[in-house]
């Protein structure tokens, strides 16, 4: 028999062969929609630097979780941005802060949507940062503490998980913590484990107006080009009783999210952050790029690297496409 013996290119003749053996499927049923929420009414403020994405004040962010509800997204993710901040974030675990009333919001009035909500105090700082600042630097224990409390207002007020950004060391613990004794031990905990300290966050600096007023969150957050150390902190987050793992950003740690998922099994989610949507809507505007192409691709080759979960502000147009 003359060479080629496998043709592989048999399979790929048309779309139906393809669909038979496509290996790796994306579903509407993985994705979560990042909003951020705002004080006032009837308040939509659309972010410069992420075409599509705006800032959400409660009234409008219920219509827009019931839009995201209805095209069968599973969840939302939460940002709060209140309107008074101050040095230790006190509007983060304030009964009546922003987000613990959106919370309330939402779970009222739009049935069978999960609400997660981020913890972290840098939206909530007058400098930025993700805790207290003493001599200058972020101090580990105090935050958690703060931190733990935050998570606690959030579970009150209805939040289906609790989702810790800040990367402080043992806040899973001090979360799981309080949630178990105030009774909310059947909240689940989606963890930030590797959080890289990223250049591709700036356009989300924007939209939550978190910019650190000086220095940067090196610190804190995790240098890029330590893999082994990323997965020694999904295993502590693990051990401190994490139900859920992160990777972020997404497409520059493809190779982080396969060995997480390949070392420990769990769920794993990877978070498509606002540098890596801005670049694509950035390209398609100069017509540069095919963005509906592109964009299934680029949640595709997360799903493939191994997330369960893919936080994406694409969520909505991904979801219409995947319905169609």
């Amino acid at each position: 028999m003359e060479f080629p013996i496998h043709r592989p290119r048999r399979l790929r003749r048309n779309e139906n062969f393809r669909r038979m053996v496509r290996e790796t499927r994306l579903s509407v049923d993985q994705l979560v929609l990042p909003l951020f929420v705002v004080e006032g009414q009837n308040v939509v403020n659309p972010v410069g630097s992420m075409p599509g994405v705006s800032q959400l004040s409660i009234d409008r962010l219920v219509v827009e979780c019931r839009e995201v509800r209805d095209l069968g997204i599973p969840a939302v993710i939460l940002f709060g941005i209140p309107d008074n901040k101050d040095e230790n974030g006190s509007e983060a675990y304030s009964e009546n802060g922003i987000i613990a009333r959106a919370v309330r919001a939402i779970k009222a009035e739009v049935e069978d949507l999960l609400v997660i909500t981020d913890v972290c105090l840098c939206e909530y700082t007058d400098h930025g940062h993700c805790g207290v600042v003493v001599d200058g630097d972020v101090d580990n224990d105090s935050t958690v503490e703060l931190l733990a409390r935050e998570a606690l207002v959030h579970a009150r007020a209805g939040a289906d998980m609790i989702a810790p950004s800040d990367m402080m060391d043992g806040r899973v613990d001090g979360i799981r913590e309080i949630l178990d004794e105030e009774g909310y031990d059947n909240v689940p905990i989606l963890s930030y484990a590797a959080k890289f300290a990223s250049s591709f966050y700036g356009p989300f600096r924007e939209a939550a107006e978190s910019t650190p007023q000086f220095g940067d969150r090196r610190s804190y957050q995790m240098d890029a080009a330590n893999g082994d150390e990323a997965l020694r902190e999904v295993e502590m987050d693990l051990d401190e009783g994490a139900d859920i793992v992160m990777v972020k950003p997404a497409l520059a740690y493809l190779d982080l999210i396969w060995r997480v998922k390949q070392s420990f099994e769990v769920p794993v989610a990877a978070y498509q952050v606002s540098g890596e949507y801005a670049m694509i809507k950035a390209a398609a505007q100069n017509g540069w790029l095919d963005e509906e192409r592109v964009m299934m691709e680029s949640l595709l080759a997360i799903r493939r690297a191994g997330a369960d979960i893919i936080l994406t502000y694409f969520a909505k147009d991904a979801a219409r496409l995947l319905r169609s």
